[in-house]
């Protein structure tokens, strides 16, 4: 298992190896509690990993314990709850705390897929399409506040470059191309930022044109977020994000995120392969420079 450093990525990973470990025993929340000393409460929010409260490995210990894990389980999830850090993005202000989590488990996921039919991907965007977004949203905010979400933006796409690199799918409605954010000039610059990051080994974009016709995704934007594992299932992981007005929605039964992933199969097979998605993005910028 791999220690993950960052909040809530972390903590569904010590969740998920708790719930295993109990489950195999056949024992109840109630009997775990009992062996380990702790309140039913306790066990309860060590399983559910939405919980900001902190996790402590002493606790973390006990538990596996109770579960009768071996040394090396019990090792690897106390080394998880150990190297328990906050990502740049905790208690900055720029950076919604319903965001939170998804920021961290894009810092701990091998890939991330995602629908979008409103607006350029925060990942994509470019700094004056990233600005004109958040005046439009944030129409009370002072110009130095948007600045600091744009900034937060910015740095949060850093992702895209670490090593080894996140695999980026991204399925655009074409009404996202069709839309204007900002002036012509921010939209072919957008544009021209898409078709370059397209190119890039570890992004996939593809549109999906208004000849497609109805469509798989019925709905709004989502983002599936994943790292599989198979040597350790506990190291694996999978989550769906749906963006809501100031909350964020996040998924991980097991069901709803295979439908999710589902979902997103038939989109991409709905959708303008590479080369001729390439093309659309090149067509958008020219009509917008002509």
């Amino acid at each position: 298992m791999t220690a993950t450093q960052t909040g809530p990525a972390g903590r569904m990973q010590i969740a998920r190896g708790l719930i295993a470990l109990r489950e195999r025993c056949g024992l109840t929340q109630v009997q775990v509690a009992e062996r380990a000393g702790v309140s039913k409460t306790t066990v309860s929010r060590y399983e559910m990993w939405q919980d900001r409260a902190r996790i402590r490995w002493a606790t973390v210990k006990a538990l596996a314990d109770a579960c009768e894990a071996s040394a090396e389980e019990r090792e690897a999830l106390v080394q998880v709850a150990k190297s328990q850090t906050e990502g740049w993005w905790v208690g900055n202000s720029a950076v919604p705390e319903w965001l939170d989590p998804l920021v961290s488990f894009e810092h701990e996921a091998e890939y991330e897929h995602l629908y979008a039919n409103t607006v350029i991907p925060g990942l994509l965007q470019t700094r004056d399409y990233a600005r004109a977004v958040h005046q439009a949203r944030e129409v009370r905010s002072p110009d130095d506040e948007i600045e600091r979400m744009v900034d937060a933006r910015i740095q949060r796409q850093g992702i895209l470059d670490r090593d080894p690199a996140l695999h980026l799918w991204i399925v655009l409605d074409e009404a996202v191309l069709r839309r204007d954010v900002g002036d012509r000039e921010v939209m072919a610059e957008q544009m021209a930022h898409l078709h370059d990051m397209a190119r890039r080994p570890n992004i996939d974009i593809q549109v999906l044109p208004f000849s497609a016709g109805a469509h798989a995704a019925g709905a709004g934007h989502f983002v599936i977020l994943g790292r599989n594992d198979e040597r350790n299932p506990l190291n694996s992981m999978a989550v769906v994000y749906i963006e809501m007005r100031r909350r964020g929605l996040y998924l991980d039964e097991a069901e709803e995120v295979t439908a999710y992933k589902l979902t997103f199969d038939y989109l991409r097979s709905q959708a303008a392969d590479a080369s001729a998605s390439l093309r659309l993005l090149a067509k958008a910028r020219q009509e917008l420079t002509s």
